[in-house]
């Protein structure tokens, strides 16, 4: 007997800042999955918000053109669990398409911090990665700085602040002489070092905070901590959350490990495994499953330390929704564990029916 393929719904784009990774993850995303498992429907959110079918080529996705390709239909996920699905506007009739899962392969706002798995999970539609809660306490940095720390897991030292916090500069000033110069100024959501600068005095900092809270409404000032970048790969749910056999190290060419760096002008060394002591290692890998589950995790998450010359560690954060470009840690550290792309995206897609088994 053949089994029946899954109708996989792969979301990508977004209103975001991190619109463009998106559509490099996603490239590499549709591009391993098995058609012969998953019957697969690309889904595209622009930058307005307008969701469409999208039915041409993979290629055309990384820059932009699947928008203007003439292969694209409005469609709109119906937040009733009666559908569980989307509808497609077709030109003569409204058709509806059925999905047995939806991959939201997005980045940021409205994609990683709960936004979309709520309109999922009223959909009644199961999905891959962290719930609501866990994807929108990962996404708050001050938020999961919290948490972490009541869970007795070592974080840096930081402030919040908002924006009426400004018309006392002299407060945000001490705090951050507090911390010790030089420091960083984060906005707390805005996800992947979108806002974020270093600010080695008074006036940088100054600078930085006008910055950020163009970005949110919330901003962290932290210290700065001296160690190696190291990123640990997490996938399962709750207690069958396993590592990366191997952890990925990053090394910045520039001052920042910025948005640029991260995705865009290659100006990052990646080294896996990370070159670190094995206790290290060890250590950093036991706190990232701690960590996963203090925050209720599930599906996957990409969790990010400075590893101390001293030995010790400092949890930076979760991403709850890492980048599967062809340079992304998430899957290269799984891969180096001996997993192929294709088995690393089968077992997500498993792990979300476990997670978000679909409701009669």
């Amino acid at each position: 007997m053949i089994a029946k393929k899954l109708n996989v719904g792969v979301l990508f784009g977004g209103v975001s800042t991190e619109h463009e990774v998106s559509r490099l993850s996603v490239t590499s995303v549709l591009e391993h999955l098995d058609r012969s498992k998953y019957n697969v429907i690309p889904l595209g959110i622009n930058r307005a918000g307008r969701w469409f079918h999208y039915k041409g080529d993979v290629s055309l996705i990384a820059d932009g053109r699947w928008e203007t390709s003439g292969q694209i239909t409005p469609v709109l996920l119906a937040p009733s669990p009666h559908l569980k699905g989307v509808l497609i506007d077709a030109l003569d009739h409204v058709r509806a398409q059925p999905l047995d899962v939806v991959f939201p392969v997005l980045h940021g706002k409205n994609g990683e911090d709960g936004t979309v798995q709520g309109v999922l999970e009223l959909a009644g539609i199961p999905y891959v990665g962290c719930g609501v809660t866990a994807s929108a306490n990962c996404m708050d940095k001050d938020v999961a700085k919290r948490l972490f720390a009541s869970a007795g897991i070592p974080v840096a030292r930081w402030e919040t602040f908002y924006p009426e916090d400004l018309a006392d500069f002299d407060r945000i000033a001490a705090a951050a002489r507090t911390l010790g110069f030089p420091v960083f100024v984060k906005p707390a959501a805005a996800g992947s070092s979108v806002g974020v600068s270093r600010a080695s005095d008074e006036e940088e900092l100054r600078a930085a905070l006008e910055e950020a809270f163009r970005q949110d409404r919330k901003v962290l000032v932290e210290e700065a901590v001296s160690g190696a970048e190291v990123e640990c790969a997490v996938m399962g749910n709750h207690a069958d959350c396993v590592t990366s056999d191997v952890l990925g190290e990053i090394v910045p060419k520039r001052a920042l490990y910025d948005y640029e760096g991260k995705y865009l002008d290659g100006s990052t060394d990646l080294f896996i495994p990370a070159r670190i002591p094995a206790e290290q290692t060890a250590l950093i890998k036991k706190t990232a499953l701690a960590a996963y589950r203090a925050l209720d995790c599930a599906g996957l998450s990409r969790v990010d330390f400075f590893a101390k010359a001293d030995g010790s560690i400092i949890l930076n954060e979760i991403n709850t929704l890492p980048g599967f470009t062809n340079i992304s840690m998430f899957p290269k550290l799984f891969m180096a564990s001996g997993l192929t792309y294709e088995e690393i995206l089968d077992r997500l897609i498993a792990l979300a029916l476990e997670e978000h088994p679909a409701k009669s």
